[in-house]
């Protein structure tokens, strides 16, 4: 009976301070979880506190109201610490199939947060990408926030890292507080900054120390809100920090058929029917490339099009000249590629590709026995 007790007081004291914080979603989880607790001894106490969980308002609030408070800023440069993204994202980020099914995930349990409460779990907190620069991370992280309706928050770590490096764990302090207080999406790009090893001995006892006020104030981050963490360096990253986040995502380079999809969703007005042909030829002279340096390209390609009067077609043609990352046997299939899809002849597909005419008629052969 006094172990009984002394829970009850543990879960009163408990819930006491998460009342404080103001975060409503935290409250109900607490609530859900003694009901389950008390269903057995106090069955009609249990099953009032559902009810009232279930008659319980969600917040729906503006975006904009969302920020009626300021921005928090550094105490020295006074510049924000925070940066509020309200760029919004056409189109679905192209990702791989395992990747998209992880963030469907996500957003299936932020609608269905009130049945994972009944079984005392919390929504998925946080996410760590990692990848190289232009493969979609902060993409990706806009996209989300806006399919979940939320603003999107990035950390601006040039006015986090204060000059007084003691100052700087408590801005890191400052801004996760005021985050947690708010229910958005907080990005935190280029984490390694923060986040270095703290066995690497180049770095100074300070900025070790930032590891932990970062780690401490990830363990305490709520489920109502969504912190996303981004980083071009994972090898930099302390080990500590791979342990606190839920969902670790690698993006990499787009594949060929990521490609051909990009290709047709910029080019497809333009070309029309032949964006399809098209999307496989870039496929080949693209690979390796991220999607941030394809779209630039294409964006130049377009314009220099619209400037000089002349077709989409023939300054793609001659963007093709550049094939230099592909190696013999991409050589080939871009060679074969080209003249199957009629944009160059055999003999213009040799000059541009080093590939022999008797190659690519080979190799056009077998494919088609």
């Amino acid at each position: 009976m006094t172990a009984t007790k002394d829970n009850m007081v543990l879960s009163l004291l408990n819930l006491a301070r998460i009342a404080l914080t103001g975060r409503t979603q935290d409250v109900q989880l607490v609530l859900h979880q003694a009901s389950k607790r008390l269903k057995s001894t106090h069955p009609d106490v249990s099953t009032e506190l559902i009810k009232l969980l279930q008659e319980s308002p969600t917040r729906s609030t503006p975006l904009r109201r969302q920020f009626d408070s300021p921005l928090p800023v550094d105490i020295d440069s006074r510049l924000q610490l925070l940066r509020l993204d309200e760029s919004e994202i056409s189109e679905e980020p192209i990702l791989p199939e395992k990747m998209q099914s992880a963030l469907h995930q996500v957003f299936s349990e932020r609608k269905n947060v009130h049945s994972l409460m009944k079984h005392g779990l919390h929504p998925t907190k946080s996410l760590l990408f990692t990848g190289p620069p232009g493969v979609g991370k902060t993409m990706t992280a806009k996209w989300i926030a806006q399919k979940l309706g939320r603003p999107l928050v990035v950390l601006d770590l040039a006015a986090v890292m204060s000059s007084f490096l003691g100052r700087t764990g408590n801005n890191i302090r400052f801004v996760l507080d005021y985050a947690k207080q708010t229910e958005c999406v907080l990005l935190l790009d280029e984490l390694d900054a923060i986040a270095k090893r703290r066995d690497d001995q180049t770095e100074i006892g300070e900025l070790k120390r930032l590891v932990t006020v970062l780690l401490q104030e990830i363990d305490d981050w709520p489920p109502t809100g969504l912190l996303i963490a981004a980083t071009n360096h994972p090898g930099l990253l302390d080990p500590a920090i791979w342990r606190r986040f839920e969902i670790i995502l690698n993006f990499e380079a787009p594949t060929p058929v990521q490609i051909e999809k990009l290709v047709i969703r910029l080019l497809s007005q333009e070309l029309r029917d032949k964006a399809v042909i098209w999307s496989k030829v870039l496929a080949f002279a693209f690979n390796g490339k991220s999607f941030s340096d394809i779209e630039r390209q294409l964006t130049i390609v377009r314009k220099s099009a619209a400037i000089s009067g002349q077709s989409l077609e023939m300054k793609l043609n001659s963007m093709l000249i550049d094939v230099a990352d592909l190696n013999h046997e991409q050589r080939i299939e871009f060679a074969c590629a080209l003249v199957e899809g009629e944009i160059l002849t055999q003999r213009a597909a040799h000059d541009l590709t080093g590939i022999s005419r008797d190659t690519i008629r080979k190799h056009m052969k077998s494919e088609n026995q």
